[in-house]
């Protein structure tokens, strides 16, 4: 049985709930392969302004599961990660871009602002 990896961005929640301080926008990452993957040192970020960078801690996705990285609120129930960013991260009139880089620096997925499409 061949396994892979699919790790994808599924959502920008770029328009939190909180004029400027936006701390609900989240990006949702999903695991749509069929194996467990360490996601320590992985990086997420706003490529559009360089940055803030997010920087994966000791962390398992596993397969059909989602996370969730905030900008400044820590959910649990989402995998408790943030920015840590006292402003907004995502650009409510002109669209960001997201990227997830692997351990390596690799460019393993990207997502704008379109609708969420999960793993399809």
């Amino acid at each position: 049985m061949d396994t892979k990896i699919d790790i994808r961005i599924t959502e920008v929640f770029f328009n939190g709930e909180e004029p400027r301080y936006e701390g609900y926008e989240y990006v949702e990452i999903a695991n749509c392969g069929d194996r467990s993957q360490d996601m320590e040192g992985w990086v997420l970020l706003d490529v559009d302004d360089g940055g803030p960078i997010f920087v994966f801690p000791t962390f398992t996705l596993h397969p059909e599961f989602i996370v969730r990285v905030y900008t400044d609120e820590v959910h649990p129930a989402y995998g408790g990660l943030t920015f840590g960013s006292g402003a907004a991260i995502w650009n409510n009139t002109r669209p960001d871009l997201a990227e997830l880089r692997d351990s390596n620096g690799v460019v393993v997925s990207r997502r704008g602002y379109k609708a969420w499409t999960g793993c399809d």
